[in-house]
């Protein structure tokens, strides 16, 4: 079952403390979709059937990777595309994403999404040492 698109984004404005939904939905999509490139098959799958559509859509059509970023080239790419963005607050908006879905994918999905991952990404979805 998936979670409301406003819920979701009340999620990440408080956990970003981001004063406007807008904010948050723009650092939601950027981040969900570099994400999306990292994960394959029913992991993905599950993943985006537990997110609002408009998400679930972003993360399986995400932009194309030749490589798994590792989590400090995720958190530089994440800076990259998102406007104003320096690699301190683009690691707060990852965060802010990151252990939204989380919480909204459970524990059980969560560690077989950071399976898919390099080390690292446990820490990014607020979530140390799952793996």
């Amino acid at each position: 079952m998936s979670i409301r698109r406003e819920s979701f984004l009340a999620h990440v404005q408080e956990r970003g403390k981001y004063t406007t939904t807008e904010e948050a939905d723009r650092v939601a999509r950027v981040v969900l979709a570099l994400l999306g490139a990292h994960l394959v098959g029913t992991v993905r799958a599950e993943l985006a059937a537990r997110l609002p559509e408009t998400y679930a859509l972003i993360l399986l059509n995400p932009l194309q990777a030749a490589e798994p970023l590792s989590p400090e080239r995720f958190v530089r790419a994440t800076a990259a595309w998102i406007e104003g963005a320096t690699e301190k607050t683009a690691l707060w908006d990852i965060g802010a994403v990151l252990s939204t879905a989380a919480a909204t994918a459970g524990d059980d999905l969560t560690r077989e999404v950071l399976l898919q991952l390099p080390p690292g990404y446990d820490l990014l979805f607020g979530h140390p040492h799952s793996t």
